[in-house]
């Protein structure tokens, strides 16, 4: 199956100890979405926003691994999944039930997601857009 990894799972060591079986294929862009942090973990989360784009990492994952990353992130009371078509291949992502306010994440989760950046070799202007919540 495919992932769409846009948070701490773009971090290539994390996601693998988490899920055994990823394999990262390519970074990709998501169209009519924005990146913003939220809930009382100030995690990443993704929301509808027309123009607007959140870049990620593609992944293929197996059936434990999703298992794995639905106990991480606490589907289905935290994160739903959210499924969405790459050049007619469907992919699976997780977005937050409750869309509360923005909160700035913390510095040790920031830099887990940063350096996820890096390995997917990301743009971080989308990043630094999201922390300052005007993207």
């Amino acid at each position: 199956m495919l992932y769409f990894a846009y948070g701490s799972n773009l971090h290539h060591f994390q996601m693998k100890r988490r899920c055994k079986d990823s394999v990262f294929l390519k970074k990709i862009k998501l169209k009519n979405f924005r990146l913003t942090f939220r809930s009382k973990y100030r995690a990443a989360d993704i929301e509808i926003k027309k123009n607007s784009i959140v870049p990620g990492g593609l992944f293929e994952i197996s059936n434990s691994d999703e298992k794995k990353l639905d106990v991480y992130e606490d589907y289905p009371k935290l994160y739903k999944k959210y499924y969405f078509f790459y050049y007619g291949k469907k992919v699976m992502t997780y977005t937050m039930v409750k869309k509360t306010s923005f909160r700035y994440p913390t510095e040790r989760y920031l830099n887990i997601v940063k350096r996820g950046y890096k390995n997917c070799g990301l743009d971080d202007k989308y990043l630094t857009r999201a922390l300052t919540n005007q993207n």
